[in-house]
């Protein structure tokens, strides 16, 4: 599983505790044909189903709730070693060039610096484009 996937993975499984599924409605049964009647051929296809709307996941709730569990504190928001270190993962020097390949990082991967604070707008980023709600200062 890729170093991302572990990430997402994680602060999804979170949220996915959190979910208190809403209760299905009833689908209203239908009026009863006579007999009598002709039937008329369907000119649309209704979904009796519709589609669940995906619902946002608030990547820096859940992270500041788990934040909440450790002391010291992590510097997430602004640390990609604290990010790793966060949620148990490895975040070696190693690591975190794996994951800049991962993502396409085009830069030296030896100005780690540089390379870190990508590295954490392009996971914030990414988690946005997944369906997670991060804040833009996180993203930028």
């Amino acid at each position: 599983m890729s170093i991302f996937s572990q990430i997402k993975d994680f602060i999804f499984h979170k949220h996915g505790d959190q979910i208190v599924p809403a209760p299905r409605q009833p689908i209203p049964a239908e009026e009863s044909l006579h007999t009598s009647e002709a039937i008329a051929p369907a000119t649309t296809m209704v979904d009796p189903m519709p589609a669940p709307v995906m619902e946002q996941v608030d990547v820096a709730a859940i992270l500041d709730q788990e934040n909440a569990k450790h002391d010291p504190k992590f510097n997430w928001r602004m640390s990609i070693v604290d990010l790793l270190k966060l949620i148990g993962l490895e975040s070696d020097l190693g690591v975190r060039q794996a994951l800049a390949e991962e993502l396409g990082f085009t830069g030296d991967i030896r100005h780690s610096g540089a390379m870190n604070v990508w590295l954490h707008k392009q996971v914030m980023q990414k988690l946005a484009e997944n369906g997670g709600k991060v804040p833009s200062e996180l993203k930028n």
